[in-house]
């Protein structure tokens, strides 16, 4: 081997799965069921240390609801795992926990974690991407793969944006992925940024705890009075992630699509006032924010609940991003490396839109796999 070489592979595998959320287990499932062997043809990567995806991560007081629906995963109904019978007392991230734990003990996909994804990157001369990868301990393997899955999500990449002041505050400031009680902001004026319904959850979650909450969000809020989403607005939100994800786009927010579903929790939360927001401010300054009109609003802490992005860092060695800041992507496939596939993205960005996909995905991968 010359000093130049690339370091040998660890392993060699038909298809690596980057992630075990919903579109991971989904593209998994339907991956085995047409042949592929989990563990040595198929390869299922997560970087979490238990079962549920994201979900694992999400606060305590979080319940399974209409605005947090988690759409079954294919083959659970034969396992006789059903989310609408599950029981809406424990918290959600305990349920998804153990329904995804069962699953993958079911169907035998033979998860591995955590494991995460350095970087993906294309072999010189060979016919197979390179999926880098560090464990637990440390320790680092390569595995050579006909086709990559990335099914990584958008947890690890919440979005905060940049506001004149952000770093002079002397307040505490937290994303949704570190918000963990609302016992942590006890008798504080907190404010709270975002218009989805993580924001509206940790308004609720602090009313009567905190001393003084104060909601600012980029546009007016649009709430459904349906108890789900409206199917033509859902329609037109997945329509414009297709549309933004074809183009190589950002991709828009779902929710700024469809508005926000009135549960009996936040009809009562409108009614007494404490769902109630106002337009952005312009600025923080050491002890709060300022409004546009000039008015401070005194704050010892403010929650950044204003959303992710795709996680798709470990996939720069692909120089697949275009000046738009995505990535071009059809029918879940690359347009410009047709051996990666990203499950879970755009349109697909839903549960149930992760499901659906999964099958798809799972069939072009196997024709990629096969030939014409």
């Amino acid at each position: 081997m010359t000093d130049d070489a690339p370091p040998p592979v660890d392993q060699h595998a038909r298809v690596v799965v980057i992630g075990a959320g919903q579109a991971g287990l989904s593209v998994g499932y339907h991956l085995r069921r047409l042949g592929l062997a989990p563990g040595s043809d198929l390869v299922l990567l997560d970087r979490a240390p238990g079962t549920g995806g994201a979900w694992q991560f999400r606060w305590e007081a979080l319940r399974l609801g209409a605005a947090h629906r988690v759409h079954d995963l294919p083959g659970m109904n034969a396992m006789g795992l059903r989310f609408d019978d599950a029981d809406r007392s424990r918290p959600a991230r305990d349920v998804v926990g153990e329904y995804y734990r069962r699953f993958e003990q079911h169907y035998d996909l033979r998860v591995r974690r955590p494991v995460s994804v350095s970087s993906v990157s294309r072999i010189d001369g060979a016919e197979e991407l390179c999926v880098a990868t560090t464990n637990a301990d440390g320790g680092t393997a390569r595995i050579a793969a006909e086709v990559v899955v990335n099914a990584s999500g958008t947890w690890g990449t919440p979005f905060v944006p940049w506001y004149p002041g952000r770093d002079v505050f002397r307040g505490r400031q937290v994303d949704t992925t570190e918000y963990r009680s609302a016992k942590e902001f006890a008798g504080q004026d907190v404010v709270v940024v975002g218009g989805g319904t993580s924001a509206i959850g940790f308004l609720l979650e602090l009313d009567g705890v905190g001393a003084r909450t104060r909601w600012f969000t980029r546009r007016p809020m649009v709430w459904s009075e349906s108890a789900s989403l409206d199917l033509e607005s859902a329609v037109a939100a997945v329509d414009e992630q297709d549309r933004a994800a074809r183009a190589g786009e950002t991709l828009p927010s779902i929710v700024s699509g469809t508005g926000v579903p009135v549960s009996r929790r936040i009809r009562a939360g409108l009614d007494r006032g404490v769902l109630r927001e106002s337009p952005m401010f312009t600025r923080l300054d050491e002890t709060g924010v300022v409004t546009a009109d000039g008015e401070h609003v005194h704050a010892d802490a403010v929650i950044w609940a204003t959303g992710f992005r795709a996680d798709l860092r470990h996939l720069a060695p692909l120089h697949l991003r275009t000046a738009a800041g995505g990535i071009v992507v059809e029918d879940g496939r690359s347009v410009d490396e047709p051996r990666l596939f990203l499950a879970g993205y755009g349109p697909q960005a839903s549960t149930i839109g992760a499901n659906r996909a999964g099958r798809r995905i799972a069939r072009q991968v196997m024709d990629v796999l096969t030939g014409p």
